[in-house]
């Protein structure tokens, strides 16, 4: 028998799956246990495998759910992103906006089931988990972070092989190579508050 999730949450990858109940955690929302998750995370190993119109609408038509939420990544395109996931989306939820609110989308699909949508950082701009984790960064840091940017740009220019879509991640994690201890995992700096969680720019 399949198991019956009232609240599921649609993600790109691993590293999201890992790291959006850290968030919730530290920011007091209590998110339940391992096998009995407030919400259900299901990671789809990527964008293309997201946004596959019946996918969605599988999803939306899962025996007990409440609520279902999509998290994905700008990228470099924030309004074509919304137009792809939106495009993926029609075919379940054929009344859903033409643009995406600034404060993301919550909507009630035909079936009474609650839809919502957050492009990451912020429904706005460029950019990925990563983006919007750089926001989390401390203070006292900052002359750190300004350096690690600058050294991730000369990595580039000397030949570094990351695609500039991938900035921000080159850039975060050259920071938290500098962190003690060094190299940690995103969802690892959340808990142990290399990255702070409450921070006012988040």
């Amino acid at each position: 028998m399949a198991e019956v999730h009232k609240n599921v949450l649609l993600v790109e990858g691993k590293e999201d799956l890992r790291v959006i109940p850290e968030l919730m955690e530290a920011n007091g929302v209590d998110w339940g246990t391992r096998k009995n998750p407030v919400v259900y995370i299901r990671d789809y190993d990527g964008y293309l495998q997201l946004i596959d119109p019946d996918v969605i609408e599988t999803e939306l038509q899962a025996s007990g759910l409440s609520a279902l939420g999509i998290a994905i990544d700008a990228d470099d395109n924030p309004i074509g992103r919304w137009q792809s996931i939106r495009n993926a989306c029609l075919k379940s939820i054929p009344d859903l906006p033409e643009t995406l609110p600034e404060t993301g989308l919550i909507h009630i699909a035909p079936n009474q089931v609650k839809f919502g949508i957050w492009i990451m950082p912020d429904n706005k701009m460029r950019g990925m988990l990563e983006t919007f984790l750089a926001y989390m960064i401390p203070d006292a840091s900052e002359l750190l972070w300004q350096f690690a940017q600058e050294v991730a740009a000369e990595a580039k220019i000397r030949g570094a092989v990351f695609t500039d879509a991938h900035c921000d991640k080159a850039n975060i994690y050259t920071w938290l190579a500098w962190q003690n201890p060094p190299g940690r995992q995103l969802h690892q700096a959340i808990m142990e508050r290399i990255l702070n969680p409450q921070h006012p720019n988040a």
